[in-house]
């Protein structure tokens, strides 16, 4: 991916949320919402009719946390499986978690990254 991705402001403002703060919609957090949907592979029609209002926003920023952290998890137990099943021998296997994580990725950057460890296998 050629742009720079910071997830951090979203996990705080989820926190925050979570924490019982209410969702503040200013310009900033607007153009923060829809620009990490984005990158986490929510279309940009449903991103923007989402930040129109606070609760459909504060849903789309939970979604949005929801995505980066279990994209991770999924992309971090498959690249970890399939470096143990590659010194092992097993391409087969290391392939099969890869394309697991690429049946169900939603996120480009995880999905980008599944694709290199892919590749990495030939």
């Amino acid at each position: 991916m050629a742009e720079s991705i910071d997830w951090d402001p979203v996990r705080e403002l989820a926190r925050r949320v979570d924490e019982g703060e209410s969702l503040s919609l200013t310009a900033e957090v607007r153009g923060l919402l829809h620009r990490s949907a984005r990158e986490v592979g929510i279309p940009d029609e449903e991103a923007r009719a989402a930040v129109s209002g606070v609760a459909t926003a504060t849903d789309l920023l939970l979604e949005t946390r929801r995505r980066i952290r279990d994209g991770s998890q999924r992309l971090m137990r498959a690249l970890t499986g399939a470096r143990r099943l590659r010194e092992t021998g097993d391409i087969a296997g290391a392939r099969a978690l890869l394309e697991g994580v690429l049946a169900v990725e939603p996120v480009p950057l995880y999905r980008e990254q599944a694709e290199m460890a892919l590749d990495d296998l030939v």
